[in-house]
């Protein structure tokens, strides 16, 4: 539907409050957690041979959402999303449908149904919205397939523009929690949860540390040694044959992670 016209108007449906592994800053995620929800880390790494030219906006929304790490020969970006995980309704979404933390829900709450990712085409059909909710006449959401309602704009820049400077933060989490293995970007995502009270202690700690740090983060420092799982034997082999680590998708045992295959993943921002 790129290129189109859209409009929108809320029905209160609910059905997007189902069912989710639902995208968090830092201080939302410290927050989901105090109310007793839980928070999974989804960690994707992207192999990094080269910058990007500036105009492929899809790689400069990855390049500014991760940090450069490496796994044995090869250069990645690590990317690592803190998302509020549940099976059924949110667990703030009250028996009337409407929302028990409306005044402080997540920013990505605040954005939908609009994408926040720029190299994603809006496409009603992968909403949940029902579709008396895209009647014409009702709020302009796009027009020529560019986002015009002003609250969204921001609300989108201020979700990339927090991204951006979230990622040190995560960085020193992975290193504090001992977090080593991400799944090749596009194939699916290791997911970490973790006992709550840790995850929001080194949460706290690794912003608190940022914030109260003399000498400016070197974002771009490769950022520790990291070990590529997947699923595919083809994967497994290419990642062999440039000299990264590549493990192979459940077969450790008693280990704090698991694996997601893309296939199977709820679209992320």
């Amino acid at each position: 539907m790129n290129g189109t016209d859209v409009d929108f108007a809320c029905t209160q449906c609910a059905k997007c409050c189902h069912d989710l592994r639902l995208p968090l800053t830092v201080g939302e995620a410290i927050d989901w957690l105090a109310r007793g929800g839980a928070v999974q880390l989804l960690c994707e790494a992207i192999p990094w041979f080269a910058e990007p030219p500036p105009e492929n906006v899809g790689a400069a929304h990855k390049r500014r959402r991760s940090f450069a790490a490496s796994s044995g020969e090869l250069p990645v970006r690590v990317d690592v999303i803190l998302a509020a995980a549940f099976a059924g309704p949110c667990p703030n979404l009250q028996l009337d449908k409407r929302c028990g933390i409306y005044e402080e829900r997540p920013l990505v709450c605040r954005i939908y149904p609009a994408e926040i990712n720029p190299s994603v085409a809006f496409d009603s059909r992968h909403k949940a919205c029902p579709p008396e909710a895209w009647a014409t006449g009702s709020s302009a959401l796009l027009r020529a397939g560019r986002l015009v309602d002003a609250r969204t704009i921001e609300l989108v820049e201020r979700s990339r523009q927090t991204d951006a400077s979230e990622v040190p933060v995560k960085a020193l989490l992975c290193r504090a929690l001992g977090i080593d293995r991400a799944a090749i970007s596009n194939e699916g995502f290791v997911v970490y949860e973790l006992d709550r009270s840790v995850l929001r202690e080194a949460l706290r700690r690794a912003k608190e540390r940022l914030m109260t740090r003399t000498a400016p983060v070197e974002g771009d420092r490769e950022d520790g040694d990291w070990r590529l799982v997947s699923n595919r034997d083809a994967s497994l082999a290419a990642l062999a044959a440039v000299g990264a680590h590549g493990e192979r998708a459940g077969v450790q045992p008693n280990v704090p992670f698991g694996y997601l295959p893309l296939r199977d993943s709820v679209p992320l921002p």
